[in-house]
């Protein structure tokens, strides 16, 4: 059974309704795409990208209505980008989708429009009063991130074994795999306690979950720089990075245009591009990348 996706539509002013159109009909194979935009805001964005609107574009109404200016930040556009995301969370509330995938906003438009949110995970996590986790990645890598946007100054100061223990937990009770890598925080992972002894947490916690699991499911702590190696990854592609940059910057590497975001351990299933709004190519008929929409796509309706 094909089943019903909400699709929150992202900020107006980037690329999220050109992705949307160009690839309608190809989307439809995977699931029934139901997009949370206004009939007039669709019409005005269709007009400013010249592209006809399919017949089956079904629309939910989100009103609170603007002028799309392209490639503008604007307090108007990330206001909309956030009730567009409310929405389709309602939808998934109430059982009228199945799951939803969700465009790219910008930040600084939320800011401006007083949200008081860094990005969809952190919203979905208050929303929802659970403790979201963010993995991205690919069918050929996943990477699930423990601390996610806050300064690295403060993420040894995270490092707990009841919190890491827990998340852990929940990693794997949310998307069980045979097995996951987790990365160490220091240099060679501490080289045995030379350069800093946050491994002896991550190495208890991880001894912690497999006693629960009564299996050995998580490894390490692995360096980072042996994890990511062409050897190492044919074998351990599910990776649990300590922080954002040291599982991102290798993921977006290797996999840029296929990556995607899927937000775990929340009551419903999200999915996500990975990339932002692209302001810079926003209603320039620039053709932008469709490979992140498509996976996200594909990737809720196996999950649902």
């Amino acid at each position: 059974m094909c089943p019903n996706i909400a699709i929150s539509i992202g900020d107006l002013n980037g690329i999220g309704l050109e992705i949307a159109l160009k690839e309608h009909e190809k989307i439809k194979n995977y699931c029934q795409p139901m997009y949370c935009i206004d009939e007039d805001m669709l019409q005005h964005g269709a007009k400013l990208l010249k592209r006809k609107i399919p017949e089956d574009f079904i629309t939910v109404p989100v009103s609170n209505s603007f002028i799309i200016k392209p490639s503008k930040i604007s307090k108007k556009s990330g206001e909309y980008s956030f009730l567009s995301f409310k929405k389709a969370i309602k939808l998934a509330k109430r059982g009228i989708v199945d799951g939803i995938v969700t465009l790219p906003i910008n930040k600084e438009a939320w800011k401006k429009a007083g949200i008081n949110y860094v990005g969809h995970t952190d919203a979905l996590r208050d929303i929802f009063k659970q403790e979201a986790i963010m993995m991205l990645g690919c069918e050929k890598l996943y990477v699930a991130l423990y601390t996610e946007h806050i300064p690295l100054k403060q993420v040894a100061k995270t490092i707990s074994l009841k919190k890491l223990t827990r998340f852990l937990l929940n990693l794997y009770n949310s998307y069980p795999q045979d097995h996951f890598i987790v990365l160490g925080l220091n240099p060679h992972a501490g080289d045995n306690g030379v350069m800093g002894d946050e491994e002896t947490i991550i190495s208890k916690a991880i001894k912690n979950v497999n006693k629960k699991l009564k299996n050995n499911i998580f490894y390490g702590p692995i360096p980072p720089d042996t994890a990511f190696t062409p050897h190492h990854l044919k074998e351990n592609n599910r990776i649990v990075a300590i922080y954002h940059d040291q599982g991102l910057a290798p993921l977006k590497a290797l996999y840029f245009d296929e990556s995607i975001n899927i937000s775990l351990n929340l009551p419903i299933i999200r999915t996500s591009v990975d990339h932002g709004t692209a302001f810079d190519i926003a209603y320039k008929n620039s053709n932008p990348s469709t490979k992140s929409y498509i996976n996200a796509i594909k990737a809720i309706t196996d999950m649902v």
